[in-house]
């Protein structure tokens, strides 16, 4: 009786239309690894990496996460979701910030977080522009509140960079989601994304079952995003160096001949 009494006999069921799939141009086919943006973004042998010495902890003793973050060290090269420093892009010295998808799909932790509040310290300091390329699942879940704790800290680095009256250009790969949409990815003065990335805080799934409405088969590509006015530019993989450069020429007041 008592097992009766606790037995789920009525189930509430949500219907879900499949995700559309858009086929991506031929350009930006591929997500890139941290290796590889910076080579197309970077002139030639001036990336000096920083904050490198930053290393993750295990702040809720969460079961195999120093082993799962050992083995992505390992299989990437690289030692965290970002990579930050100071490079040349278009011969101006530049902070620049790529996260990469590789490394538990950019999930935002305490080291992502620090490493790019320490950057835009750092950019503040010596009056320099701050160049992000976001991809992200979202926040981590393997360091619960500690994730969540950075998107108001990385913001706060941003707010200041900004009053003193500094360019920060922000570029949205695929994906950039959750708790990195809802914090400094959209917090640009300029905000750049490739072409059909998706871009977006809670899955389409999850807004679709809330609102019960099915959205646009474009919703949450950057496309989407410009038509509406979140974004400033959609700009293909082989033209974002040039553009970029020339933001960067424009806000230092370097003159090209």
């Amino acid at each position: 009786m008592l097992r009766n009494m606790f037995k789920k006999t009525r189930y509430a069921t949500i219907p879900v239309k499949p995700s559309p799939v858009i086929p991506k141009a031929p350009d930006d086919s591929e997500r890139l690894d941290t290796a590889s943006r910076l080579k197309q973004i970077c002139d030639v042998n001036t990336f000096r990496p920083m904050f490198e010495n930053i290393k993750t902890c295990n702040p809720l003793n969460f079961e195999g996460y120093e082993e799962k973050i050992a083995a992505l060290q390992e299989k990437t090269s690289v030692t965290e979701g970002v990579t930050t420093g100071v490079c040349k892009i278009g011969g101006i010295r530049t902070c620049i910030a790529v996260m990469d998808s590789n490394f538990l799909m950019g999930s935002m932790g305490s080291v992502v977080g620090e490493r790019l509040f320490r950057l835009f310290e750092y950019a503040t300091e010596n009056k320099l522009s701050v160049v992000v390329f976001c991809a992200s699942g979202g926040a981590r879940m393997h360091e619960g509140i500690f994730s969540l704790m950075q998107m108001a800290k990385v913001s706060a680095a941003v707010q200041k960079h900004s009053q003193a009256g500094l360019l920060y250009i922000s570029v949205l790969t695929d994906p950039t989601t959750g708790g990195v949409t809802a914090s400094f990815a959209m917090l640009g003065d300029i905000i750049i994304a490739e072409p059909n990335v998706l871009v977006g805080f809670a899955g389409r799934r999850v807004i679709e079952s809330t609102i019960n409405e099915q959205l646009p088969d474009d919703f949450q590509k950057s496309e989407f995003l410009l038509k509406h006015g979140f974004i400033d530019l959609i700009c293909k993989r082989s033209e974002i160096k040039n553009t970029i450069s020339k933001i960067l020429k424009f806000h230092t007041g370097v003159i090209e001949s």
